[in-house]
């Protein structure tokens, strides 16, 4: 299916925002090729506009309405866009997460949903009240086949250590969801770290966050009650990657991350 396609204007302000700018290019009978030359940018960047893959900015908005005397239509989109919350930040996220480069995720409640087993899934999902628990197990499970594309991308994840001794869907469940990460930490392309409990306090006691990063784009999304955020300006990307690697810093190597996740695992019975 074609990114423009999976777009919902209806649901979304930058989708409606990406709409509309194929729908006034093909009224006007104009390439993407031709919109680039209006905004100075080259094909792939207007192709990622209308794939919604990347935000239209003010400027260029600006530059549209006077080429098309559309009266201040994407400006006033895009001015709304980026000042209201986006009811339809997860189907932008998972566009992210499909062509990611690099994911990097901190998680300070949960094990990353890329991790989960379907059992600890369904135990969380069910807890948050999920209505439809089957088919959000479902879609999790989908999600994690970016991990088998090739090339996959590459996943580092760093996880508070209470992660490891909350026992989610009982000892059962979370014995296997920790032989599962253990499973999943002798790939190549997953590294997992542990961020101690002795550390303290941090930065990530603020909550989950990941910096998902694609072939075009870097993008960071922020965890919140009931929803998400994603955060695709330079300056709030920036400051969660510095997050990340101060994070990291105080997080333990991966062989001893291991063996604090073998602990635990063995605790599960």
């Amino acid at each position: 299916m074609a990114l423009a396609d999976e777009l919902d204007p209806l649901g979304s302000l930058h989708d409606w925002v990406a709409f509309d700018l194929r729908r006034y290019r093909l009224a006007h009978g104009m390439s993407q090729a031709d919109v680039g030359r209006i905004l100075n940018v080259r094909r792939s960047a207007v192709h990622n506009y209308e794939s919604g893959l990347r935000p239209l900015d003010i400027e260029h908005a600006r530059k549209l309405d006077s080429a098309w005397d559309t009266c201040g239509h994407f400006e006033r989109l895009v001015t709304h866009a980026n000042q209201q919350h986006d009811s339809g930040w997860f189907l932008q996220f998972l566009r992210y997460e499909r062509r990611a480069k690099i994911i990097r995720a901190y998680e300070a409640l949960v094990v990353p949903g890329l991790l989960q087993t379907p059992d600890y899934a369904r135990a969380f999902l069910i807890a948050g009240g999920v209505p439809d628990v089957d088919a959000a197990v479902k879609m999790r499970m989908e999600r994690q086949h970016v991990l088998d594309r090739d090339p996959p991308p590459r996943l580092s994840v760093l996880l508070d250590e209470g992660i490891l001794s909350r026992p989610v869907g009982g000892k059962a469940v979370m014995r296997a969801q920790l032989a599962y990460l253990l499973e999943a930490g002798e790939r190549p392309n997953v590294s997992i770290r542990v961020v101690p409990i002795d550390v303290g306090e941090h930065l990530g006691l603020d909550g989950s966050f990941e910096v998902i990063e694609t072939e075009s784009d870097t993008v960071a999304y922020l965890e919140a009650q009931g929803g998400g955020r994603l955060d695709r300006g330079a300056k709030g990307v920036e400051r969660m990657m510095v997050n990340y690697d101060r994070i990291g810093d105080q997080a333990l190597p991966v062989k001893l991350s291991r063996r604090l996740m073998e602990t635990a695992m063995e605790a599960m019975t």
